[in-house]
């Protein structure tokens, strides 16, 4: 392994464990926070530090690195009745102070090429799903067919570049998130170009593509380390994915029985990777990790019915923890793949559609739960399900899709309207 990549992820997860939530799911890709003293009841009157309107919604995480909080939306297409020409399709970058949450900065980035119609199963998410990310410098968003572009901290646009503006045949768009590894920006753009591409994260130029006919990968990647190795990990149906983030050549591979799409990010354990997702029918598996190759014959460890559609799941003291898409609170024994516990949790959304899209977050040993429009749900992170409290923006009768991020003692939430900062006044 390269040793600058090494230092330089190394130093970044330092960093941003004791201050920053620098992408989605946090610095480590867990949604894991060990310490924090967030209060865990709010609502539009209670522990609320502020509140931002936001000029359109999205689907995306807010990420925070010092004293900003970064998120985009759209506007001009499908963001609010009336709004039918393609052409006027605009992507925002906010930059809000983390002390009052004023707006600092707004970068607007207008489609480059037509995208997927304002249809079917894509407006059940829009067209700013993928998280930003930062390394302190620079912030870096992928907006599909527009492509990846990098910002300074001060809301210059440094570069774009195109990575790809196909589209997948169920043309419902796409919506991993980009993640760093050292100097390499990585996108999943699976929809865009049926590959994983490797950008230089300082003039955008792309270093490699790892392709192949694997379409409806949505899943942000993860990283694995061991034994002085980076792996790149990245599950598309029907196989988990371990690349070199240096150059995107496979090192080893396993097969295993998620069809269709798969949407959660792998979660990774202790030289472990749990994949969950599956169209039309759900599956999660248990893989080893690592080796050369194919490594399935070896590898696979456990397979599950019990899985997640599209919230990526926590892994906890042996157990995999999440409330799906469909409002089941459950717990798995990460070790047999059996169920502990399958509560209901929602029967459904109001208004309607699948009541959770945001992942969970897991504060010290509560889980933190948003979501879609029924409020946060805060579970008890243990073997035996136990709801604790369940707060909500009474206010805001929009969808939350976006999962929250953490820093120090507080929490940002973002809506198809707003983001909260929540937090001890």
């Amino acid at each position: 392994m390269n040793l600058f990549i090494a230092f330089a992820f190394a130093t970044c997860t330092l960093h941003a464990a004791t201050t920053d939530w620098t992408r989605f799911l946090g610095p480590h890709g867990t949604a894991i926070v060990a310490n924090s003293q967030v209060p865990l009841t709010w609502s539009d009157s209670e522990n609320l530090t502020w509140k931002t309107d936001l000029p359109g919604p999205g689907s995306s995480s807010p990420i925070v690195f010092g004293d900003k909080v970064f998120v985009t939306c759209w506007t001009g297409y499908g963001d609010k009745e009336g709004a039918n020409d393609m052409s006027k399709l605009t992507r925002h970058l906010l930059c809000l102070s983390r002390a009052d949450g004023k707006i600092v900065w707004e970068a607007k980035v207008p489609s480059v090429v037509e995208e997927n119609p304002w249809k079917g199963y894509l407006t059940e998410h829009g067209y700013a799903t993928h998280t930003p990310v930062t390394d302190g410098e620079r912030v870096y968003v992928f907006f599909g067919k527009s492509g990846a572009l990098a910002f300074d901290m001060q809301g210059r646009q440094l570069w774009q570049n195109s990575c790809g503006t196909d589209s997948g045949r169920m043309r419902w768009g796409s919506a991993a998130s980009p993640v760093l590894v050292g100097d390499v920006l990585v996108v999943n753009a699976s929809d865009e170009a049926q590959a994983i591409i490797g950008l230089d994260k300082k003039t955008g130029k792309v270093l490699w593509k790892a392709e192949g006919q694997f379409g409806m990968a949505y899943g942000t990647p993860n990283v694995f380390q061991h034994e002085g190795v980076t792996d790149l990990v990245i599950a598309v149906p029907q196989e988990l994915w371990g690349l070199n983030p240096e150059t995107g050549k496979l090192r080893w591979y396993a097969a295993h029985e998620l069809n269709g799409n798969v949407s959660p990010s792998v979660v990774l354990g202790d030289s472990i990777a749990y994949v969950f997702g599956g169209f039309p029918a759900t599956r999660s598996t248990a893989i080893k990790l690592g080796g050369k190759g194919d490594i399935t014959a070896d590898a696979i460890l456990w397979s599950s019915n019990t899985s997640s559609y599209v919230p990526t799941p926590i892994l906890k003291d042996g157990h995999l923890y999440v409330v799906n898409d469909q409002g089941f609170a459950t717990c798995i024994d990460a070790a047999t793949g059996k169920d502990v516990y399958r509560e209901r949790v929602l029967m459904g959304a109001r208004g309607g559609g699948k009541p959770f899209y945001a992942s969970p977050v897991l504060i010290g040993d509560k889980l933190v739960c948003v979501s879609r429009r029924d409020g946060t749900f805060v579970i008890a992170a243990k073997p035996k399900y136990e709801l604790l409290q369940t707060n909500e923006f009474k206010l805001d009768d929009s969808h939350f899709h976006g999962t929250p991020a953490v820093s120090g003692n507080q929490l940002f939430m973002r809506s198809n309207k707003a983001v909260y900062c929540i937090g001890t006044k």
